[in-house]
């Protein structure tokens, strides 16, 4: 066979029919279900106590913090009211002597003093009003609430949560290693060090990211359409989504669970999609999955984000592009002379090749391949001498390579569709105009109705999905191939995939935290419909 002959054969084993898809979706939906009803379950389906998402009319002044590794992120989000928002932020790198530090105390209460900073530096006139305040009180506790800033804490830990301001620290990762703080409440050890400071910050909630996508879609999504799903196709993978209380029955067992808002009826489920299918009865499998796999920190582990997400495309590209090389028999950059290279010379593989290093293509050399349209693919090439050191490739190697980053490429957007579909057929989303949404003023409605133009499809029948992560947002066509997908499920098909909206939702470790924030200081205080507890500072 020649290079392109072989190229083509290792492509196909990349392929996943729709009969494929509809077992997967199927599947998904199954461990869907078995997440919601009890814990240790593949599929975690975390509660989040969130039981509510914005409609993109609150207003007020929000704080968030990020802990997600080597930096600390302070944010201050002003809601404007009218789906926009301002963003003002500081971030700080995080020591390695902090990582390792001997007590929690020492973290935290540096983190509390980094919140004091950007107070005084970017909210000065409210931070100095709070403190004359507090002089001339009586009461220890003596301000009013709606001086206090509402925080949502991003803490990027595995952590057993329990409340929406409740979490328990079950390890750390990414290098940090404090194990006195091994099993406590973070969120309390944070207010701890905010009180001893006196700050007027109270930590009201406790959020993961992919929560956060969906609350800052929501926030920022056109019309009066809830946020069903908010999804993560990025270095990893991962969803949440709004589903109904009475599916979660692992709430009424759960121990220690806090006390939440039921009236909604709802709660965002973090589901941890990334360990679907661990035990590989539905997902596709192929000699390269299983290299990388094996060579991995958790084989057997996130099998389905093994195949989907950022982190891990260029190495499955690599073991397919491996496979050919090592082959004696196929001539991928390979020329037994330089005839048979169509410019003249002969390809060379340079001996420190990132082929040869395990993690050696990052995802974005794919991007690049996916996109390339130029003559005798002119930018491939470059790519693969500049990037890979591959000197010299012909024409036919750039069209072999291209082959198999369509097909690693294509096969990751046919398997995040199944997730989205799932979620979008689990919740009936299709047949159900009901997402609750935060509540909303007379004059709140009246000002998105303003916003509403004549030819917009009828709102109530749009599924709204935000999703965020470099491969969604920088993969030439990623969507596209999600969508192709969803019109081969039966029970979405052409005419409900055109219901689904899917749009860009940046930053839910911010905006997203700060909504949370919001929504949490709601409950604890329904009487105040339709604003935020946040200061009304501008």
């Amino acid at each position: 066979m020649s290079l392109l002959q072989e190229a083509k054969r290792v492509a196909a084993e990349f392929e996943y029919s729709t009969e494929d898809v509809q077992k997967g979706v199927k599947e998904f939906i199954r461990e869907m279900d078995e997440g919601l009803q009890k814990d240790g379950s593949t599929m975690r389906q975390i509660p989040t106590y969130v039981t509510a998402v914005p409609n993109g009319t609150e207003k007020g002044l929000y704080l968030a913090v990020d802990l997600g590794g080597t930096n600390f992120r302070v944010c201050s989000i002003q809601l404007h009211g009218n789906t926009t928002f301002s963003l003002t932020q500081s971030k700080v790198a995080i020591s390695r002597q902090l990582m390792v530090a001997k007590t929690s105390k020492e973290l935290f209460s540096f983190l509390a003093k980094q919140i004091e900073t950007f107070l005084k530096t970017h909210h000065n006139d409210h931070y100095q009003s709070h403190i004359r305040r507090r002089k001339t009180m009586s009461a220890e506790d003596g301000f009013r609430d709606e001086e206090i800033f509402q925080l949502g804490f991003t803490f990027s830990f595995p952590v057993d949560q329990v409340g929406i301001n409740k979490g328990y620290l079950i390890r750390w990762t990414k290098g940090f290693d404090i194990e006195d703080a091994i099993g406590k409440d973070v969120c309390g050890l944070l207010q701890k060090e905010i009180d001893l400071l006196h700050l007027p910050v109270k930590v009201a909630a406790l959020v993961n990211d992919t929560v956060g996508t969906l609350m800052a879609r929501s926030y920022t999504s056109p019309g009066k359409t809830g946020t069903l799903l908010g999804a993560i196709f990025g270095t990893g993978t991962n969803g949440a989504y709004m589903e109904k209380l009475d599916k979660i029955t692992k709430l009424a067992t759960m121990e220690g669970s806090a006390d939440y808002d039921k009236s909604t009826g709802e709660m965002i489920v973090n589901t941890e999609w990334g360990s679907f299918d661990n035990q590989l009865s539905v997902l596709p499998n192929t000699p390269y999955d299983d290299a990388l796999d094996k060579g991995s920190v958790n084989p057997g582990i996130q099998m389905f984000e093994k195949r989907i997400s950022g982190m891990f495309l260029g190495e499955i590209l690599r073991q397919a592009i491996l496979s050919l090389m090592n082959d004696p028999g196929i001539q991928l950059f390979k020329d037994e002379n330089s005839s048979t290279n169509d410019v003249h010379s002969t390809t060379t593989v340079a001996d420190d090749s990132p082929l040869y290093k395990q993690w050696g293509i990052d995802t974005s050399f794919l991007s690049i391949v996916k996109e390339d349209q130029s003559v005798g693919l002119r930018i491939t090439r470059h790519e693969l001498d500049r990037g890979l050191g591959v000197s010299v490739a012909s024409t036919e190697d750039a069209e072999a390579v291209k082959l198999l980053v369509d097909a690693v490429g294509r096969r990751a957007a046919r398997l995040s569709a199944v997730a989205i579909g799932a979620i979008v057929i689990s919740t009936n989303s299709l047949h159900r105009h009901n997402i609750n949404l935060t509540p909303v003023t007379s004059e709140a409605k009246s000002a998105i109705a303003a916003q509403e133009t004549e030819d917009e499809e009828r709102e109530e029948d749009i599924v709204d999905i935000g999703v965020d992560g470099s491969v969604v947002e920088y993969y030439p066509g990623f969507e596209d191939m999600i969508r192709d997908v969803l019109r081969e499920i039966p029970e979405i098909g052409p005419t409900g995939e055109k219901r689904i909206r899917i749009g860009i939702a940046k930053d839910g470790s911010g905006v997203g935290a700060a909504l949370i924030a919001l929504v949490a200081g709601r409950v604890e205080k329904p009487d105040e419909e339709g604003r935020g507890r946040g200061s009304d500072e501008s």
